[in-house]
């Protein structure tokens, strides 16, 4: 970080618990600090996959699916009125890839510090830490602060 420049925080957000985690914490980091946010929100379309897309339920009903970008760009727009609403500065980026943890990671190039939730959407329920966080952590170019939301009793 130069003198002239604002701490930059790179927060990686995909809609989960654990990413909302993680961008509260970034705010409260980035108003200490006199700092902006950078939200990253990446997104990929599966092969062979239409969207929207009309799915039947367990139960025997309907249910239509948006596409994973119309998903990625709700979550973008919620998450960065909600940094407005705390007068922190943020931008935001919306990112088709095959890689979250890549478009993180392209990010974090300009950044100070990276935050990420420990779990996002994907992958095995019983893992501590996710792969994307995982990767993050292990490739990033500076610091990375992994979140773990707070248990129910502690809220």
């Amino acid at each position: 970080m130069t003198k002239d420049s604002s701490f930059t925080i790179v927060v990686g957000l995909d809609g989960s618990k654990d990413s909302q985690a993680a961008l509260d914490w970034a705010v409260d980091e980035a108003r200490q600090r006199g700092g902006q946010l950078h939200l990253i929100t990446a997104w990929t379309k599966q092969p062979m996959a239409w969207y929207p897309a009309v799915l039947e339920t367990a139960a025997g009903g309907l249910a239509v699916v948006d596409s994973p970008e119309e998903d990625a760009a709700t979550v973008q727009a919620k998450a960065l009125k909600s940094v407005a609403d705390t007068g922190v500065s943020a931008t935001g980026q919306v990112i088709h890839t095959h890689s979250a943890a890549s478009a993180i990671l392209q990010a974090a190039q300009e950044a100070d510090l990276v935050v990420i939730g420990s779990r996002g959407h994907g992958g095995f329920p019983g893992l501590r830490v996710g792969s994307v966080t995982t990767h993050v952590v292990n490739h990033a170019p500076g610091a990375v602060l992994v979140v773990r939301p707070k248990p129910a009793a502690a809220q």
